[in-house]
């Protein structure tokens, strides 16, 4: 396992980067965040010309051909730059499920426009009170030539933007079918709801929506798949979150003076900084390994809850060490750290807590799994 980027890796994050620094600067959030939706839709379009939304899709289609560790990079470019744009939601729930379980007609149909930016996708996972999101409660039941879906997903990244959503739901026979659905169908209804990051997220009510579209046959392994990778995506965001709160909290201490010394200089705060230091590594690593054992065609249910448990519970300490060292600056609304605190505390919850992995994670073990 070697995890050195290669020169075409290094290129990727340092064009995704170059392009996220030139447009995503505070001011520009700030104003952004006052209107209706935060999405850059400009800056949307710019990262479809220099070629990165098709980063991790097939040549045939008009992609890159990488993998995932490519995604992987432009999503913790997203995560440093906390950016408007729905790379999650478009690129790894949506296009990247799609290349790889979709026939050739769904992959033609989608991901073309996708790669040029004129076509926002997403799913939904999380339902209420459904901690497993691989055992969906929403239905699907043959009507003709098609099925009708009834049930509730929450907190669908993207939803109120997307043109497609991915609806896992259980089957009559005990199994599961992921279908794509028209977000301007007849019986699905969009509500957009307030978030702790701002980012745009919206409940998505089917009742009775007709879906004439299905994904593949293995549904569950499908669906189990798209769990394991969109932890991982996750992480790689939250990564680049914490990477960048942790930087922005060493500058600060080094330039910051109390009693004639930077603040950086005391004791407790350089043992706060460096065990910070070490939870970005912890982070960063877990996540990796995964994304390597996913580009390897291995299914790393563990590794991928391995690394979830990082990115939230080491998460959350770097955040709340970035703000601390900070002091009541941290918590001002008019200085950049704290959208970096709200997007680590909205990774921590997302799809399952630290605590929610561990319990993953014993299951399995006692299951024998592990």
């Amino acid at each position: 396992m070697d995890f050195d980027l290669t020169e075409d890796q290094e290129t990727i994050a340092k064009v995704a980067r170059q392009l996220f620094e030139h447009r995503v600067t505070p001011e520009h959030l700030t104003e952004l965040e006052g209107g209706d939706v935060r999405h850059d839709a400009e800056l949307w379009r710019e990262l479809a010309t220099a070629d990165l939304l098709g980063i991790s899709l097939p040549e045939n289609v008009g992609g890159s051909g990488r993998g995932f560790v490519e995604l992987a990079l432009l999503l913790a470019e997203v995560g440093w730059s906390v950016a408007p744009v729905p790379v999650y939601a478009t690129l790894l729930l949506g296009a990247d499920t799609i290349a790889r379980y979709g026939d050739d007609a769904q992959r033609q149909r989608y991901l073309p426009s996708v790669i040029d930016g004129s076509w926002l996708l997403t799913a939904g996972l999380a339902e209420p009170g459904r901690s497993d999101p691989t055992r969906p409660a929403t239905t699907a039941r043959r009507d003709g030539d098609g099925w009708r879906l009834h049930g509730t997903k929450e907190l669908v990244p993207a939803a109120q933007l997307a043109r497609t959503i991915l609806i896992p739901a259980a089957l009559d026979d005990g199994d599961v079918g992921v279908f794509l659905v028209g977000a301007d169908s007849d019986g699905i209804e969009i509500r957009p709801v307030v978030t702790t990051n701002g980012e745009p997220h919206a409940d998505v009510i089917l009742d009775g929506a007709l879906a004439t579209d299905r994904i593949a046959d293995d549904g569950r392994g499908l669906l189990e798949s798209l769990y394991a990778r969109a932890l991982v995506g996750l992480c790689a965001i939250q990564l680049g979150v914490t990477e960048r709160a942790l930087r922005m909290a060493a500058s600060y201490t080094t330039e910051r003076e109390q009693f004639g010394r930077p603040i950086g200089s005391f004791q407790a705060v350089q043992q706060r900084m460096a065990d910070a230091f070490i939870d970005v590594e912890a982070i960063r690593w877990t996540m990796w390994q995964a994304a390597w054992r996913l580009d390897q065609g291995g299914l790393p249910g563990r590794e991928a809850g391995i690394a979830k448990f990082w990115a939230a519970d080491a998460g959350s300490r770097v955040a709340a060490t970035a703000q601390q060292v900070h002091g009541g600056i941290g918590i001002d609304t008019t200085y950049p750290l704290f959208r970096y605190f709200l997007w680590a505390k909205h990774n921590e919850l997302t799809l399952g807590s630290a605590s929610a992995q561990l319990a993953r994670l014993a299951a399995a073990y006692v299951g024998g799994d592990l």
